[in-house]
């Protein structure tokens, strides 16, 4: 399957990138870790799939998962209370390598301050995706207006690893499964609190 973006693409994806806002930029935190997890069954639609994503918001973590064992584990950002992150099942629609941002009339271009970085993975929950973010501080709490953030070396190396069609299940609650992957206490994390300004991403 080609990993180029068609225009159509590209053109929803900047659509849709406007409702990720950022926030304040704060030093980097995030980091990429392998697990041992038990196996994990995928999603109905997924099973065909070789690889496919698992999306805790509790945790505030995103395994990938391979032959029913996660093979990557990163920490990411969530919607914050009065945006949650969508909770389904859903599939990457669209992947673009550094994409521009649309908001309210802005339009910044590709580079360090874009508020979605360097890589989008639109899903078919309309308007939410995974992307990056110019607000590093932010990995790890419920910070965003829904969309799954991720620091930037993760989500390249996640963006080079799934395709078009893969599927992500994002979870709202813990169950075993969910346990047996990202481990059984949940960190306690403070919900970021963002005062939108009109410089987006400063």
């Amino acid at each position: 399957m080609k990993r180029t973006a068609t225009a159509g693409w590209v053109l929803a994806a900047t659509m849709t990138v406007t409702r990720c806002l950022a926030l304040q930029t704060a030093p980097s935190s995030a980091t990429a870790a392998l697990a041992d997890s038990p196996l994990a069954k995928a999603p109905k639609f997924a099973e065909a799939t070789v690889h496919w994503v698992l999306v805790s918001i509790p945790d505030r973590k995103l395994a990938l998962m391979e032959n029913g064992k996660a093979v990557r584990i990163y920490r990411v950002a969530v919607g914050k209370t009065l945006t949650p992150s969508p909770v389904g099942s859903f599939k990457i629609v669209n992947r673009v390598k550094d994409p521009t941002y649309y908001h309210k009339g802005q339009v910044i271009a590709a580079g360090k301050g874009n508020p979605v970085g360097s890589r989008w993975m639109g899903l078919s929950a309309k308007g939410y995706g995974i992307h990056g973010t110019n607000a590093p501080g932010s990995i790890g709490k419920a910070a965003s207006t829904g969309c799954i953030r991720m620091g930037q070396r993760d989500l390249e190396e996640l963006f080079a690893r799934v395709d078009v069609g893969d599927a992500v299940e994002i979870r709202g609650e813990r169950d075993e499964q969910v346990a047996g992957i990202f481990g059984a206490e949940v960190e306690t994390l403070a919900e970021t609190r963002v005062e939108t300004t009109g410089n987006v991403g400063q």
